[in-house]
């Protein structure tokens, strides 16, 4: 640890350190630390900013290069936990990576402005000094209500009112009583969050053979963690078929990081998957784990980190933002999904969590386990150059084997008009149906119809703030946009050509797939389960429990549904629109497609019953089908992997996006041909464009892209600033870096 002290030659009165501040600026500010005044790295202090007084982090040693007659003084140490060295060297990490201000990362690990602040209070009860001298006035009368609460507060612990109600069985009246007569005095504690603790003793479902293998080499991680100069923690890759009991296994690696006094963080890609994870954690170890994503309450937020940075919280499942916060204890990240391209982040900061996970456990001197049935090309890539450790469940848990699966060719499906399911489905659903098993009927496609256009003179209803049609919403009776959150009722007449009744809507949504399903299957009972009809962990949960309780017969839905979810009962899953995801001309969208369509078909025969799947494909010569059916995945990720390598793309080369954006079409228009002009011209680096982005405008920003791509070796954090230093950037003109970038839209 850098000392914070003068040298010899300098005033003991000077000494002084760099603060770092969540702003998007550049560097740290120095401050002078007070005499009596102890600011080590890493501690959390309020300071002077301007007419301001904000709260920021000791990043180290000043340089004294700024006058001291300039310098102000920290107004105060905050009463935390440093944060560790490993966290701020990787916001420092990120920062450079990512081409953003480190006082951008820092707003992530500081998450939200009221939890530094100072702790809120409540009111509590004691016994007042009378009746712990036992000189109570014997014009007091001692009811038994009053006696059980005396008998409550014996231990000397404040309590609230609340709490003491409910212990002692009586009402808030009576403790108002007491306090008004003398034997109870009021006093303020800080209110802390109640966690209760996992029990890493508690004992697991049994094990199969190979879960119990892979458990070990899991543990062995852990128990090697040695934190010396030269070691190299492990990343292990757990690779699972769907049904395999992954999450159990990587239960038993918790465990001994319980046992070991350590933090514990499991990433999940998106909200809706906690809803089972957290019932299945809850019965293996006993209690809760703390929540970290959107979904929370500012209370909840500022509460929850609070108990992260003080050390209670011990296991914290999160989204992608649940990585940067400032746990002291972190011996291990589980990245569960770890494919997912939720995982990336795609607005702000543009950041995939999945890698900074590793960066962070490479840091941090302590393993990361990365978890899929289907994993992403840079994880295959890494596993076989030796950088990951590899962890096979080939096999589903217990008696369940994998689905078969079937393509449906829907070149030769005689279809009725504005119908989607092709009679060899209707088919199969019937005779689930009669023998009392569980459909999953599969269209990654929100709401009623994608397009509404007008019959007499075509109008088609677009966001006027984004280049993209208007999504109709049946059920809400609106129409809305799925980028910037645009919506209106569902006109009854044209805007455009002012006819009533010509409206009408174009291709499925899952509301039309669930209107087609009821006609066919009146009798069925049928749910929607996607991210607009399933907003919270408590809905998700809810629906989950009437698939498992049988309450449900056919359950529609996006791809929320595909992954996380155990319905021992589903036993037929069908795909709608199995090509949906291979048009775009997206550099992943074979990959994408294959993983999210393995995932869906993997929720049919998870237990008792064996399972089919049958896609819907004009396409079924395509690899991806073919290697669904085949169940040839690596071959698919063996096949896919070469073709990227022959043509430079990632993961054997690098790319990066410039997001050019702005009100002013011209402005956007001159500043991304500016940035055209004076490309890098460097051996082996191409940039492409610029051109209009895909979205040519969004949230009302016109956009134009570029596109680097570049040998893996080459720096191109190096190469974009030299490049961008050149361009002056009007002041209403935003250049975003996307460094690995997942979206081309």
């Amino acid at each position: 640890m850098p000392s914070l002290r003068a040298t010899p030659s300098r005033k003991d009165s000077d000494n002084r350190v760099s603060v770092l501040l969540p702003l998007p600026i550049k560097g740290t500010y120095d401050y002078r630390v007070p005499l009596g005044m102890l600011a080590l790295p890493g501690s959390f202090v309020s300071v002077p900013f301007g007419k301001r007084e904000l709260k920021g982090v000791v990043w180290g040693e000043a340089d004294y290069s700024v006058d001291a007659k300039k310098l102000k003084d920290i107004n105060e140490i905050l009463n935390f936990p440093c944060m560790t060295k490993e966290l701020r060297q990787l916001i420092d990490w990120a920062a450079s990576y990512t081409l953003n201000s480190p006082g951008t990362i820092l707003r992530m690990a500081m998450s939200t402005s009221t939890a530094l602040d100072k702790p809120l209070t409540l009111t509590a009860y004691l016994s007042s000094e009378m009746v712990r001298n036992k000189k109570i006035d014997s014009r007091i009368k001692m009811t038994a209500s009053r006696k059980r609460i005396l008998d409550v507060l014996f231990d000397g612990l404040p309590r609230s009112a609340a709490d003491l109600s409910r212990r002692a069985k009586t009402t808030p009246s009576v403790i108002s009583g007491m306090t008004k007569v003398g034997l109870l005095k009021k006093v303020h504690i800080e209110k802390n969050i109640s966690i209760s603790q996992p029990n890493y003793k508690k004992l697991g479902k049994i094990l199969s053979p190979a879960q119990k293998t892979a458990s070990s080499i899991l543990v062995a991680a852990i128990n090697h963690n040695k934190k010396t100069k030269d070691f190299i923690p492990p990343v292990t890759f757990l690779d699972g078929v769907t049904g395999s009991g992954k999450t159990e296994v990587y239960f038993e690696a918790i465990a001994v990081a319980l046992a070991k006094h350590q933090q514990i963080l499991v990433l999940l890609p998106e909200i809706a998957l906690t809803a089972q994870w957290l019932m299945q954690f809850t019965q293996r170890f006993g209690a809760m784990p703390l929540e970290w994503h959107s979904d929370l309450t500012n209370t909840q937020r500022r509460d929850n980190w609070r108990a992260i940075v003080g050390g209670y919280a011990k296991v914290i499942v999160g989204a992608r933002s649940a990585l940067f916060l400032p746990y002291p204890t972190l011996g291990l990240i589980i990245v569960d999904e770890e494919h997912d391209s939720s995982f990336k982040q795609e607005e702000g900061i543009f950041y995939n969590a999945r890698d900074m996970a590793i960066v962070r456990g490479h840091l941090g001197k302590f393993p990361v386990i990365l978890v899929s049935a289907t994993p992403s090309l840079e994880t295959v890539t890494n596993v076989k150059l030796g950088r990951y450790n590899t962890v096979c469940l080939p096999e589903r848990h217990g008696s369940a084997i994998l689905p078969k699966i079937s393509a449906i060719d829907m070149r030769y499906e005689k279809m009725e008009k504005t119908n989607w399911l092709a009679p060899v489905l209707q088919v199969a659903i019937e005779k689930k149906l009669l023998v009392g098993e569980q459909v999953m009927l599969f269209l990654n496609r929100r709401g009623y119809a994608p397009l509404t256009l007008c019959r007499s003179c075509g109008h088609r209803l677009k966001c006027p703030d984004c280049t993209s049609w208007l999504v109709d919403h049946k059920l809400q009776g609106i129409v809305s946009c799925h980028h910037c959150g645009f919506t209106i009722h569902s006109p009854k007449e044209c805007p455009e050509c002012e006819m009533t009744g010509t409206m009408v809507a174009c291709g499925p949504g899952v509301e039309r797939l669930s209107e087609e399903v009821l006609n066919k299957f009146p009798n069925a009972r049928t749910a929607i389960m996607a991210s607009d009809t399933i907003q919270r962990p408590s809905a998700m949960a809810s629906l989950v429990e009437q698939m498992q309780k049988r309450e449900i017969d056919i359950l529609i839905g996006t791809q929320i549904m595909a992954k996380g979810h155990h319905f021992p009962y589903l036993t037929l899953v069908g795909v709608i629109d199995a090509d949906l995801g291979l048009s775009g001309g997206d550099l992943r969208a074979a990959e994408r497609t294959f993983q999210l369509l393995h995932q869906v078909a993997g929720r049919a025969g998870r237990a008792l019953h064996p399972g089919e799947v049958f896609l819907q494909t004009f396409r079924p010569k395509d690899a991806v089908m073919q290697a669904l059916i085949s169940g040839a995945r690596d071959q698919f990720l063996s096949a896919e992997s070469e073709d990227r390598r022959v043509h430079g793309m990632p993961p054997y080369g690098r790319l990066v996006a410039l997001i050019v954006s702005g009100r002013n079409s011209r402005e956007v228009e001159t500043t991304a041909r500016a940035l055209g002009r004076t490309y890098p011209n460097l051996e082996k680096v191409f940039v492409f464009g610029p051109a209009p982005a895909p979205l040519s405008i969004l949230r009302g920003q016109h956009r134009w892209r570029l596109l680097l791509k570049a040998e893996r070796t080459k720096n191109v954090q190096v190469i974009l600033r030299n490049w961008l230093s050149k361009v002056r950037v009007p002041n209403r003109v935003r250049v975003k870096v996307d460094v690995d970038p997942y979206s081309f839209l």
